[in-house]
């Protein structure tokens, strides 16, 4: 994974250094929203919605909101026929996070086609949502995941039902950091289409349990891609 999220950063800069603006500014407000995949999540990592208005000709300033699905590197999915289930793993972790930052126009596209290039950065809260992650056995039971329940994954029926134990979950703070790189590439002036890569750094005001074998870790690293549509104007 570090390997991803330097590669990540090398590409970043390496554009930066490389990109340059033609002076044209023809949009003062922004809005979008989208699907992201990172290296802590799963097919789906979770969702964002951003805010950006003009702060300047190549600047702009933005608000964003994520919700991410945070998971051990280690976690995997078993099938026994029946259902597929993570064995093994003992919380969810929910990331809520609050940001605030900087989008600096590095590259900007000619009218209806070409590539517009922002590189964006931002800092800001995040709150942890700790759930216990259920199983069920074959008697029909569902108990949260530990070794005496479920001594091996044989003994496991399916997983649990959709949001069962978010009801007993524990809440945790952090902070977020984020930098990437946006790639704009709508056919018309008012919408946005593209994707953005990236990487994001995560602390915890606790070491958080997501799988009891494995190490309880406060710091998440990862590399990301996010792709977003919106509105401009």
């Amino acid at each position: 994974m570090k390997g991803i999220v330097v590669t990540v950063l090398v590409s970043m800069f390496s554009i930066c250094a490389m990109a340059q603006t033609d002076g044209n500014y023809e949009y003062s407000k922004e809005i979008i929203w989208g699907i992201n995949k990172n290296t802590n999540g799963g097919l789906i990592g979770g969702f964002m919605l951003r805010w950006s208005s003009a702060r300047s000709e190549k600047k702009f300033r933005n608000i964003g909101i994520e919700l991410m699905n945070v998971k051990d590197p280690h976690e995997n999915r078993i099938s026994n026929g029946q259902s597929q289930f993570i064995y093994g793993k003992s919380h969810y972790l929910y990331a809520i996070r609050a940001q605030y930052g900087f989008d600096h126009l590095l590259f900007k596209k000619a009218p209806d086609r070409g590539v517009q290039i922002n590189f964006n950065y931002s800092l800001g809260p995040t709150i942890g949502v700790i759930a216990p992650y259920y199983l069920q056995d074959f008697d029909g039971n569902s108990h949260p995941f530990s070794y005496e329940q479920f001594p091996t994954w044989t003994s496991v029926a399916r997983t649990g039902f959709l949001f069962q134990g978010l009801g007993e979950s524990s809440l945790t703070v952090g902070v977020n950091a984020r930098a990437g790189l946006l790639f704009e590439m709508g056919a018309f002036k008012s919408n946005v289409t593209g994707f953005e890569i990236g990487a994001l750094v995560e602390g915890f005001a606790q070491k958080i349990e997501l799988m009891p074998n494995e190490e309880d870790k406060a710091l998440f690293v990862s590399a990301y891609i996010t792709i977003f549509y919106g509105r401009r104007k």
